[in-house]
């Protein structure tokens, strides 16, 4: 399903194959031969999405761009099952295996591998050729990649991160209720462009 949003069309190559139920919402680009499989939604929230050349995105994979983070997908990529992209970068051949969460701001180096559950937190560098093990998470930049059961030294990268200035504009605060409820008075105010959306259908 095509949708216009913003005022903006999905753009999908004359070669590419979008399957019937797979959603492109918005300023969103599909490259040649590339193919969006089963229940995947690639969506621009804000900020466009590019797809490009002989990559597949498989099913229920979400890929997201926002305003401050166009999300970027190069040449030859694999996005797994069930993987989330939101805001990032993801350079020539990179493997992004099934459940794999990538988040603003972050850049996944030519070749890198992220593997099954692994985790690439916002604003963080994974090298080329890099790999993210199974259930792994890397951070920071350059990434240290790290267990996920080293919480501490994983926190003590990511808090200078600052998740909730960087993809909400909210000062962390200790008071969590008021400082989730403000994060979800924008980030729904942002969404209510959903409001005028129209669906083209699978043609556009």
């Amino acid at each position: 399903m095509l949708v216009e949003h913003d005022g903006k069309r999905p753009t999908v190559d004359p070669s590419a194959y979008v399957a019937p139920n797979a959603t492109l919402a918005g300023d969103v680009t599909v490259g040649a031969n590339s193919r969006v499989l089963f229940g995947a939604v690639v969506t621009a929230d804000g900020g466009p999405v590019k797809i490009g050349e002989r990559c597949v995105v498989m099913e229920n994979a979400v890929v997201r761009g926002t305003k401050r983070h166009p999300a970027s997908i190069a040449d030859c990529v694999l996005v797994g099952p069930r993987a989330y992209l939101t805001g990032c970068t993801v350079e020539d051949c990179a493997f992004l295996a099934t459940g794999v969460t990538i988040f603003n701001g972050a850049r996944i180096g030519c070749g890198a591998e992220v593997r099954v559950n692994g985790v690439v937190h916002i604003k963080t560098q994974l090298a080329a050729g890099a790999t993210v093990p199974i259930g792994w998470v890397a951070v920071g930049d350059p990434a240290w990649i790290l267990p996920p059961d080293k919480h501490e030294e994983i926190w003590k990268i990511q808090e200078p991160l600052d998740f909730p200035r960087e993809i909400f504009g909210v000062k962390r605060s200790a008071d969590v209720e008021a400082m989730t409820r403000e994060i979800m008075e924008r980030y729904t105010r942002a969404l209510a462009g959903r409001l005028d959306d129209r669906v083209l259908g699978s043609e556009g």
